[in-house]
């Protein structure tokens, strides 16, 4: 979940990786911190957010041509100065940041204890740190054999990166787990969590694998794994520009990535679906259609927002493709010991590709012989690579933590993925199936038509954001939207909420519903709609005051609602990518009138890469 960042090389150090730290604070910003080696090793660190650690470093002295940054999601130790990263070693040569949870931590810290190691932190990270200091001075052997000495004997998830001060031109990284990118310049090597510090100076980057060691001279990247066998990089071209990760004259990350969902919608599309022709283009479902077309099973596994869409994806896939759908947390997949058959698909769905626990539980998934087909937007992201095939949702880089653009091209790309087994099962016939292209084909469109609506939706935040809760509500495709919305009001808002399927209000949470109670019907057309009417009048007569989200043309709950967000039509099989819209503004609008920083919201961090 932190974000790492490091440079050797000829230029300053300090710069690229302040700057790299704020592109990656979406990853944790409880605290910061960096480490210079100029003459000696100088320690920076700071609790709050990167803009804190710049503060303070003002009148400095900052010049190194290397060095690693840091920015914090706590784990071990609570937020403060002496549990931020970097950590030093006992005698002061050596400093670390690292990203993951080292399991075996107190086991490890015990022992050093008992040699007279004293720690300065409540952290994970330190007790690895001196480890591989004690190994070091013990064996009387080189930091980078220490270091495969010590991950050895390690339990848990890591990107490490070392930076020592009898080694002053070098950095050694080693990952597990989590995720790690080096990129490569000319006498220079910049290394990251992410793709978004690098990008501003090199196209040209590798994705280092699990268990596998870096040694990075500016000059020079040697891979290694942990048996001291080397390793070829594998050098990738990035295609991303650097305005991707910019605001583009935005307040807010998270309003950019909203208002970009015309276009990432359609990027999702081009070049694979053709309405005119009646095709969809998806060479890793063609290549594996086989195995998709007589799956017996699909066990959609996601976490948070990716759930929501694996969710839609239920009943899209039943619908078209006739075949039993199970929707896995991967935090309770992972650990539930499920039964798995070598018929059975498993579709990993992450926007980051790094979810740990989504990681985990496909890696089990493959022991028992299941096919994996992952659903990323991160290309080289860790799903990406352990899947045996998959499809890129090509949403472009998402800066904001709480996900929106990722949410609608994952069910997009669901959706293709269903229509093209469906198309070749036999399940949908050719008139269903030309429809439902020419339905997709326009939800661009429509998707720019509900954004218009923005400055209404915006008076309604006004209206609600002093509210103490939130019910959410909707019926068959709508309600993983109601999920979702009330998912967003948390995460940007801090007011409570919940999504319940409208049916199931009457079972318990319709004790809530009074004057003070907003609540959010997800209300389109569609077969349940006469159902949803009824339950809107439910909430009208306990005196609950409604915001229906609707299709154009519907006067009769417009009628009933206190306020109403207007829609265009679209098939019921759909319309989730369009519902779900105004709910993302709704949510965004209310966090900004109660004057919350909804890039960054608390507790929270963009990729979570622990358990």
């Amino acid at each position: 979940m932190c974000g790492i960042v490091a440079y050797t090389g000829p230029k300053e150090a300090y710069p690229i990786i302040l700057k790299g730290l704020k592109r990656l604070e979406y990853r944790g910003y409880d605290s910061a911190g960096v480490a210079l080696l100029n003459s000696g090793l100088k320690v920076y660190k700071k609790k709050g957010k990167v803009a804190d650690l710049e503060d303070a470093l003002i009148g400095k002295d900052l010049h190194a041509h290397i060095g690693i940054g840091h920015t914090r999601w706590a784990t071990h130790g609570e937020p403060n100065d002496r549990n931020a990263h970097p950590h030093t070693s006992a005698n002061g040569k050596l400093a670390m940041i690292h990203n993951g949870i080292i399991e075996n931590y107190a086991q490890l810290k015990s022992e050093l204890l008992k040699k007279g190691y004293t720690f300065d932190s409540d952290t994970d990270t330190e007790v690895l740190l001196k480890f591989i200091e004690d190994i070091q001075q013990n064996n009387n052997c080189s930091l980078e054999e220490a270091v495969r000495v010590a991950l050895k004997r390690v339990v848990g998830a890591y990107v490490i990166i070392l930076i020592d001060q009898e080694n002053p031109d070098t950095l050694i990284a080693a990952r597990k787990g989590s995720p790690l990118v080096i990129g490569i310049g000319k006498d220079e090597h910049f290394l990251a969590s992410d793709a978004s510090p690098i990008i501003e100076y090199t196209k040209k980057v590798v994705y280092v694998n699990d268990y596998e060691l870096a040694i990075v001279k500016p000059n020079e990247l040697v891979l290694k794994n942990l048996g001291n066998e080397k390793i070829t990089p594998f050098v990738q071209k990035l295609d991303i520009e650097l305005a991707a990760i910019e605001k583009g004259g935005f307040d807010h990350f998270m309003l950019k990535e909203i208002f970009e969902q015309p276009n990432s919608v359609f990027d999702c599309l081009r070049g694979r679906l053709d309405a005119t022709a009646g095709t969809i283009t998806m060479a890793g479902v063609e290549n594996n259609i086989d195995q998709l077309k007589n799956a017996k099973r699909f066990i959609i596994v996601a976490c948070g927002t990716s759930w929501h869409a694996g969710l839609v994806a239920e009943y899209v896939f039943e619908e078209l493709c006739r075949v039993p759908v199970e929707v896995e947390y991967a935090s309770e997949f992972r650990y539930r010991n499920p039964v798995i058959n070598k018929d059975d698909v498993i579709i990993a769905v992450s926007q980051s590709g790094e979810t740990a626990d989504t990681l985990v539980a496909i890696e089990k998934a493959k022991e028992q012989g299941a096919t994996i087909f992952g659903v990323v937007n991160v290309v080289g992201s860790s799903i990406a690579r352990a899947s045996h095939a998959g499809a890129y949702t090509h949403a472009g880089p998402e800066i904001g933590v709480a996900s929106t653009k990722a949410f609608t091209a994952q069910l997009v790309v669901l959706i293709m993925i269903a229509l093209k087994i469906a198309h070749e099962k036999g399940t949908i016939n050719n008139k269903r199936f030309m429809h439902l292209l020419n339905e997709l084909h326009d939800i661009p469109d429509k998707i720019a038509a509900v954004l218009k609506t923005s400055e209404e939706i915006k008076k309604l935040a006004d209206k609600y954001k002093d509210a103490r809760d939130f019910l959410y509500l909707g019926r068959g495709y709508n309600f993983p939207v109601a999920l979702e919305g009330a998912l967003k009001l948390k995460e940007i808002s801090y007011i409570h909420a919940e999504g319940y399927p409208a049916a199931e209000m009457k079972h318990g949470p319709i004790a809530l519903v009074d004057e003070s109670l907003p609540v959010v019907f997800v209300a389109t057309k569609d077969s349940y709609y006469e159902k949803i009417v009824s339950n809107i009048q439910e909430i009208k007569a306990r005196k609950g005051k409604v915001i229906a989200v609707i299709s154009e043309g519907d006067e009769v709950i417009t009628q009933m609602a206190d306020d109403v967000i207007t829609i265009p039509e679209a098939d019921e099989l759909v319309a989730p990518i369009l519902s779900v819209i105004p709910l993302q503004l709704l949510a965004y609008y209310i966090g900004v009138g109660k004057g919350l920083d909804v890039d960054k919201p608390r507790n929270l961090a963009k990729s979570v890469t622990v358990e």
